[in-house]
Parts: structure tokens; C-alpha cells; sequence
């Protein structure tokens, strides 16, 4: 009967869109059908556009088919959709079995949480965790026992997470108490609680970027170069990460394009190799290595 073909149909899709792989034989098992009607079913499922892919004897569903994708789009959330659900179930008052279990699961369809890496420990581990979640939700957090090398104190900090940086060794906030945004390392926290309370200063908030030489700020400027061939090896051999910055313009030179967050790094690199690059802007950086030239020429 059609009806049991459907049914095959379905389950052995099913079974190919799972994380796991099954070899031939191993399907046919499952579904107690033979190997000559599995390879029509692929077929079928090319033919309607899915993308059937075979690893060695084991075959998948790629879940980036377009049949998937119109599938979520017409049953499930987007991602700013399930934030707001999220949002709302963290103001239900009072515990409560079923608002917990639709946090989890949408937690774990959405993939909110961070998979620690296994060089962290169990408590950066929970503190980034912790940190990714009230970012996410825009909550306020405790920086519980955030011991601080500048003013060599150990106390807890109310902040705004709004982004994690450095590979999440590190998380930028928002500090009501100071009334500035300040940079504060994991490592560092002993122990990050979550509140209830959602972000008071979200127009305070100011990203922090990091440019390819290291140094950070909160804003950046575009500075433009053209490179010869001994300043476009070293910039690829010592700053790998700028290279996708780079355009080549002919066989001896490349058009170097960035953003950097100060000209220190940048200008230390220029000046080591000033004969190969001429400076196309900006003008603030001009006038900045005329001002390190004039100062070398008074030594």
C-alpha cells in the first residue's frame, strides 16, 4: 500500500537527517526492508532535491537541504523570535516544571549555550556560560570575587555583558557604578550570577575592537598602504590576519587596506620599513610618522 511506502519514506529520512550515520546494511535493518529498495528511496530523495551524501558505506541527509530549510522556516522561530520567548519565560514569577522545560529545550534547539573548550576549566567554563545566557537575554550579572590587578582588590561588580571577546577569555561591559564601558578578563571572575534584572544602559553600550597588531579601543580608522614586496612578505609572515586586508595591484606591489585601533602598531610597522610602503592615508596617520620623523631627527 502507499500508505506503508509513505511510511518507509519518512522514516528512513528520519533516520539519514539524524547526526549519525548508517551503513546500508544497518538501514535496512531498522526499516526490515531490502538494499534494492533502499537505493530507490535515495533516488527518490535526489530526484526531490535533498542532498544525499555517502561517507565509505555510510549514508546522510544534509540538513542544509532546501526542503529543511523551508520546513523551519514554516514551524519553527527564528533566532530573534526564540530570544523573546526566552526573554518572556525568565519573567514568569514562582517555579514552575513546564516554563523550566521550555527554557531547556529552547536552550539546546538554538544552541544559546557555549561549548567550553577542553583547555577550560570547570568554572570558566560555567562563568562563560553564564555570561554567553545574560548577553543573549540582555540581563544584568554579578562579577562575583572579580579580582582587579590595577587597584589590587577582590569584590563583586554589577555589569552589562554585551559581548565576549578574545577567543571568550574575555568579556566586554557596561559598569553602572563607574558609568564605563571596561574589559574584564574570565579567568579573573570566581564565580558570574545571573540576574533577573534586563540591561538599564543599552545606549551606553560601546563595542571594543582589537586590530591585527593587538592594540584595542573603541573605535577604529582606516588607514591605506602601498606595499612592496619585502613590507607584503613581512606583513604576512608577522601579521598573518592582515593579509585578507590586502589587494594586489601588480606583481610588485599590494594595496594594503585596514582598520586599526591606534597608530602604534601600525606605525612601528611602517617605519621599520619605510622605503617599501608609501602612506595613502589616512591624514591623521600621516601627520602622526611626521611627528615620529621629526622626533628621530632630533636624537
Amino acid at each position: 500500500m502507499r500508505h506503508d511506502k509513505l511510511e518507509k519514506e519518512l522514516n528512513l529520512l528520519l533516520l539519514l537527517a539524524e547526526n549519525r550515520q548508517y551503513t546500508l546494511v544497518q538501514l535496512c535493518d531498522k526499516l526490515s526492508i531490502s538494499k534494492r529498495n533502499i537505493y530507490y528511496y535515495l533516488d527518490f530523495f535526489r530526484d526531490a532535491g535533498f542532498k544525499v551524501e555517502k561517507y565509505g558505506d555510510c549514508y546522510s541527509v544534509d540538513r542544509s537541504s532546501p526542503f529543511f530549510g523551508r520546513l523551519i522556516e514554516r514551524i519553527s522561530f527564528t533566532e530573534e523570535e526564540a530570544v523573546t520567548i526566552r526573554r518572556l519565560l525568565d519573567k514568569v514569577k514562582g517555579a514552575n516544571a513546564i516554563v523550566e522545560t521550555l527554557k531547556r529545550k529552547i536552550d539546546r534547539f538554538y544552541d544559546f549555550g557555549i561549548l567550553a573548550g577542553d583547555s577550560l576549566d570547570e568554572r570558566a567554563a560555567h562563568n562563560i556560560n553564564a555570561l554567553h545566557e545574560a548577553i543573549k537575554y540582555q540581563h544584568q550579572v554579578v562579577l562575583r570575587g572579580y579580582s582587579s590587578p590595577h587597584s589590587s582588590t577582590t569584590r563583586d561588580r554589577l555589569v552589562e555583558p554585551f559581548m565576549l571577546m578574545d577567543g571568550n577569555r574575555e568579556v566586554r561591559c557596561f559598569e553602572p557604578a563607574s558609568g564605563m564601558n571596561k574589559t574584564f578578563k574570565i579567568i579573573r571572575m570566581h564565580d558570574v550570577e545571573v540576574l533577573a534584572d534586563e540591561w538599564m544602559f543599552k545606549d551606553e553600550h560601546k563595542q571594543m575592537f582589537t586590530d591585527v597588531f593587538m592594540f584595542s579601543a573603541e573605535t577604529t580608522t582606516t588607514v591605506e598602504l602601498l606595499l612592496g614586496q619585502l613590507s607584503y612578505n613581512i606583513l604576512s609572515e608577522e601579521y598573518p590576519k592582515a593579509t585578507a586586508h590586502v589587494e594586489m595591484v601588480d606583481k610588485a606591489h599590494w594595496l594594503l587596506k585596514l582598520e586599526v585601533c591606534s597608530y602604534i602598531g601600525i606605525g612601528r610597522f611602517v617605519l621599520g620599513l619605510y622605503d617599501d610602503i608609501k602612506v595613502l592615508g589616512d591624514d591623521g596617520f600621516k601627520d602622526y610618522l611626521k611627528n615620529k620623523l621629526e622626533n628621530f631627527r632630533m636624537l
